[in-house]
């Protein structure tokens, strides 16, 4: 079977979830023995046309020059690319800047699109750009041959709205079992006295409702945020908790030792992300042992079920911080966590289920 993957930076991964999904995917189909193109900007700091035995192509990406206009010319210059690789399947990672070139994919190959999230209930984006990623949604649901949906919630959704089948297939996570106390030297923590949040710097993933209880709490502990905060949204928060010296924005990190070992030594791990399917960042917490404390909505409480605690606002936080007899759940808590990674999230059984369906939907 010869796949093209589209809709990623490229592997190996150093921005975000669809690319270490990519990683993982790719290697596994290809162990499989599969032949796996993957496609990445020409920005990528890899430049090899192999990594690890996975196929490279390098395409050109003027997001760097123009801003977000560009994930359109770079998708659009992948899809007309494969119409020359002769490829089985084309897997599609999302669809807001691919699906209105849909018409521009090679006919041969199925084409199969992960419908991510709900991209366009994302408020940083204004209503009429909100209007065309609905139609973008809309547009990939007509034309892909095979959907996935990566929550459960998501694809209810998908039939409800569009009245198609989608296939549940989630992202997919390790169980974190080497911790290493010693890498937090290197930022002065210590074990178990610091609080973590790992999210992109936008509204809906609800950081600035966490720091807000944060601030208002009586905690010592520091919040580490580890993400990106140079865009607009995130210099906003950095201006707001400047004088609050519990609250650490530390920027991006990708080394996977050095996050994992984070997250496992946190106090309470912060999501609030409320926009979108099985979210990884929060599987990866999940398989780290961390003690989550989450945003109440339905694909959050899908993956979590009853062994988290959920906040709706700042108030919630500020209460979960301060009782101090809260962390006398957190063993049940985990443990059900590492079980659910083990037995519905792992990436061996998520590969699986991938070529399954690849194998599958050729044979129709």
């Amino acid at each position: 079977m010869r796949v093209g993957i589209i809709g990623t930076r490229g592997i190996p991964n150093n921005y975000g979830g669809f690319e270490q999904f990519a990683e993982y995917l790719s290697l596994g189909l290809l162990e499989k023995g599969h032949e796996v193109f993957v496609y990445n900007s020409h920005n990528h700091l890899y430049k090899e046309d192999q990594w690890n035995g996975v196929n490279i192509l390098h395409k050109y990406d003027p997001e760097y020059k123009i801003g977000t206009a560009g994930q359109f010319i770079y998708d659009l210059n992948c899809i007309l690319d494969s119409r020359k690789r002769n490829f089985d399947i084309i897997l599609n990672l999302g669809y807001t800047s691919s699906s209105i070139w849909s018409y521009f994919f090679p006919n041969k190959p199925v084409l199969i699109t992960n419908m991510d999230g709900l991209e366009w209930k994302r408020t940083k984006f204004s209503k009429k750009v909100q209007k065309f990623l609905l139609y973008a949604e809309k547009l990939a649901v007509t034309h892909s041959h095979v959907l996935v949906a990566d929550s459960e919630a998501i694809k209810e959704y998908i039939n409800e709205k569009y009245h198609k089948q989608s296939h549940f297939i989630a992202y997919g996570a390790n169980v974190f079992t080497n911790p290493n106390a010693t890498l937090l030297e290197k930022y002065n923590l210590e074990v178990f006295k610091y609080n973590l949040i790992v999210a992109r710097m936008e509204p809906e993933n609800n950081i600035e409702t966490i720091l807000d209880g944060v601030s208002q709490s009586n905690t010592k502990d520091k919040c580490l945020v580890i993400g990106n905060p140079t865009n607009k949204f995130g210099t906003y928060l950095v201006d707001k908790y400047k004088n609050d010296e519990r609250i650490v924005f530390m920027g991006t990190i990708y080394d996977i030792e050095i996050l994992n070992n984070l997250r496992f030594y946190c106090r309470f791990y912060f999501h609030g992300h409320s926009v979108g399917g099985t979210n990884p960042s929060l599987l990866e917490a999940m398989a780290c042992s961390c003690f989550i404390i989450s945003h109440n909505n339905p694909f959050n409480k899908s993956v979590l079920k009853n062994d988290a605690y959920y906040f709706n606002n700042p108030n919630d936080i500020c209460n979960i911080i301060n009782n101090t007899d809260i962390s006398l759940i957190k063993s049940e808590f985990v443990n059900n966590n590492c079980r659910k990674i083990e037995t519905l999230y792992s990436w061996s059984g998520i590969i699986n289920s991938y070529e399954a369906l690849m194998l599958s939907s050729i044979l129709k």
